[in-house]
Parts: C-alpha cells; structure tokens; sequence
C-alpha cells in the first residue's frame, strides 16, 4: 500500500503530465494513436498489427484501423512476413518517417519555446534531472 505522500505525488503528477500531455498534442497534425504507432514502427523497425496491438495495449480491430488510416496515407506499406506466409509486416515509408519527425519537431519547438520562457535556468536543470526519474516510473 503506497504511503499517503506518493499517493499525493501520483495524483499531482498524473494530472500535470495529463494536462502537458493534452497541450503538446495541440500542436499536432496527425492524430496521437497514429503518431504512436509511427514512432513504434521507428523505433523498432516493422512489426505485424498483432505486435503492434499488444505494444500500444489496444484491441486488434482497433490496430487494424490505425493502420488502414496509415496505409491509406501511404505513411505506411505493408510486406510479406519473411519467414510465416501468413503474416504481414507494416513498417514506414519515407513519407511516414518525414510526417513523423516534423510532428515531434512540432511538438518538441513548442515545449522548447515554453520550458525557455517558463522555467529559471535552476528549475529546466530541475527538471532535466526529473526526466530520467520519469522514465524509470514508465519503466516499470
């Protein structure tokens, strides 16, 4: 059972980053699952919709949609799986990768301009220290 402090902790921390979280995807061009799935498939090369429903913890069908959306954009291609037939593999196409670096760009810019204009130079070294502490609850 967490202590009456981390509970407190958790709360004000969900809510902070809930909010952080909904004004970075303000700057957003494609819609936020669609950016996951991207990243995903950049960070870990092309996955089968299976795979990438279990990593973004969301149902099949729901996948298949997200990636439909993606194809029709041609943000992604799909290929044959290289070793079982009856597997595809989605992965990026150039105009996925370009789309994908200009909308972390978008997002990136604004909390940059806003970590510059908000924060003292004692609080943005605060808070590079507090990323690695985040990471490591996500982590977990």
């Amino acid at each position: 059972m967490p202590t009456p402090e981390a509970a407190a902790i958790a709360t004000e921390l969900r809510t902070a980053m809930g909010r952080l979280t909904r004004r970075v995807t303000h700057e957003d061009r494609i819609p936020l699952g669609q950016v996951a799935v991207l990243g995903v498939l950049d960070r870990q090369g092309p996955m089968t919709t299976s795979d990438l429903a279990a990593d973004q913890r969301v149902r099949p069908q729901s996948m298949a949609r997200a990636v439909g959306l993606l194809m029709d954009q041609e943000l992604i291609t799909r290929r044959a799986h290289p070793t079982d037939g009856r597997k595809s593999l989605v992965e990026l196409t150039a105009a996925g990768r370009a789309a994908l670096e200009a909308e972390r760009g978008r997002r990136a810019g604004w909390l940059a301009q806003a970590i510059e204009a908000e924060l003292t130079a004692e609080e943005r070294e605060l808070l590079a220290r507090a990323t690695g502490l985040l990471d490591r609850l996500a982590a977990r």
